[in-house]
């Protein structure tokens, strides 16, 4: 399976930069676009819903949750004060949000800050089809596209001669053509920068940033602004008096590989500074598939069991959803731990017969989560699939049964 990163031409390819910052930020400028479907999930929802727009609706209920059709021919819909369960918000509009109620918050805590918000059940079917319709959009304009998840892309413009935002215009009619929904882009030198900047002006935004603006533009931002900056991270800057990227810009180098280990302190001394040299990666074929998930809080394992279950199951159950979304199986299942003093561990597990198959990815994983040690508390789980195989490949693969049955 070959990564294949996105190339300028021949006379235009910029060379690695070297480590210190003053020549890394003076390489050639990419144009590199974030584009980030507004409210995703809830939106598609509210293609199926109109009369629900301007309402606070979160999306994260059970089937039985759907709208029912009355007797007059209008719909009922569940209320967020009538949920009992554990069940997660999935995603929330933005009049939701305006109440407190975001992606990842308890159905049930949610109900406190905004009990007579409408709740609806997910309908990936649904969401999977409008992912691959805005990306087709896109691609007939930008076809230089990773896909980082069903609701948002990294797009490489530095090829298409076109001024920027007559370009980001056009590529947001494109979606909303395509889709009836809208999106906001970000667009920047680098990937970094163009992740921060999609979310700068939402929704239905266009953010363009060069490397000379991020001293006034970026640096008065959140230091958690910056993905990969987590929960516990954030606060673990907070307590050294850190709490903007641009405290994160002037903090000595060595103050911050010695709170957060060589390599994750040259990364947020470089991520403060704008920096980042990845590429766009367009593999058609990946080398795996996961899911994680970063706490607001150290998690215990006998302590928060209940609540550690049901993320942990939603993950597997998610993964599977990619799996089968992108059309594989997968051989190895494994898990990722990350302790609350950032110390982290993996286990795998090789299965007999490769699958994307919830409940056996849910029971692989299982298997790899009894051999960690689960004394201490948690800041970090994540589930991945790997030694991937194409489904149809793998659905002619002689069984375990007859495998056996060979001679040697």
């Amino acid at each position: 399976m070959k990564d294949e990163p996105c190339q300028l031409p021949d006379d235009s390819r910029a060379p690695v930069p070297p480590a210190d910052l003053p020549a890394a930020a003076a390489a050639p400028e990419r144009r590199i676009a974030h584009l980030d479907m507004d409210a995703f999930f809830a939106s598609v929802e509210l293609l199926h819903y109109p009369e629900l727009r301007g309402r606070p609706v979160v999306v994260g209920g059970r089937a039985v949750d759907r709208p029912r059709r009355q007797a007059d021919g209008s719909l009922h819909f569940a209320r967020l004060r009538d949920y009992v369960g554990r069940g997660v918000i999935t995603t929330s509009t933005y009049e939701a949000r305006a109440l407190g109620v975001f992606s990842g918050m308890g159905l049930m805590k949610a109900a406190q800050l905004a009990p007579d918000a409408i709740l609806l059940p997910a309908n990936f079917d649904a969401y999977r089809d409008y992912s691959r319709r805005f990306k087709a959009a896109v691609a007939a304009i930008a076809p230089c596209i990773e896909d980082r998840g069903i609701d948002e892309i990294y797009i490489d413009l530095s090829h298409i001669e076109e001024a920027t935002l007559p370009l980001a215009r056009r590529l947001k009619a494109a979606v909303l053509a395509a889709t009836g929904l809208t999106c906001s882009i970000g667009i920047t030198p680098n990937k970094l920068l163009s992740k921060i900047c999609s979310d700068l002006d939402k929704p239905d935004g266009i953010t363009v940033l060069g490397m000379e603006e991020v001293p006034a533009r970026i640096w008065p931002l959140a230091a958690k602004k910056i993905n990969g900056i987590g929960p516990k991270a954030n606060e673990r800057l907070g307590q050294l008096g850190i709490h903007s990227i641009g405290d994160l810009a002037a903090a000595p180098p060595e103050m911050l590989v010695q709170h957060f280990g060589r390599s994750t302190g040259a990364w947020l001394h470089r991520a403060a500074h704008g920096i980042d040299e990845r590429p766009l990666s367009t593999s058609r074929e990946p080398k795996s598939i996961s899911r994680e998930s970063t706490f607001s809080r150290d998690l215990h394992a006998r302590h928060d069991r209940a609540e550690l279950s049901e993320i942990f199951t939603g993950m597997c159950l998610r993964v599977a959803d990619d799996l089968a979304r992108q059309g594989y199986v997968a051989r190895t299942i494994g898990i990722k731990l990350r302790y609350a003093d950032f110390q982290s561990v993996t286990r795998d597990l090789t299965l007999a017969v490769p699958t994307a198959d919830g409940a056996a990815i849910r029971k692989a994983a299982g298997e790899c989560l009894k051999r960690v040690p689960l004394q201490q508390r948690l800041r970090l789980l994540g589930v991945r699939a790997s030694s991937l195989l194409p489904a149809a490949a793998a659905a002619a693969l002689p069984s375990p049964l007859v495998q056996a049955e060979l001679p040697l």
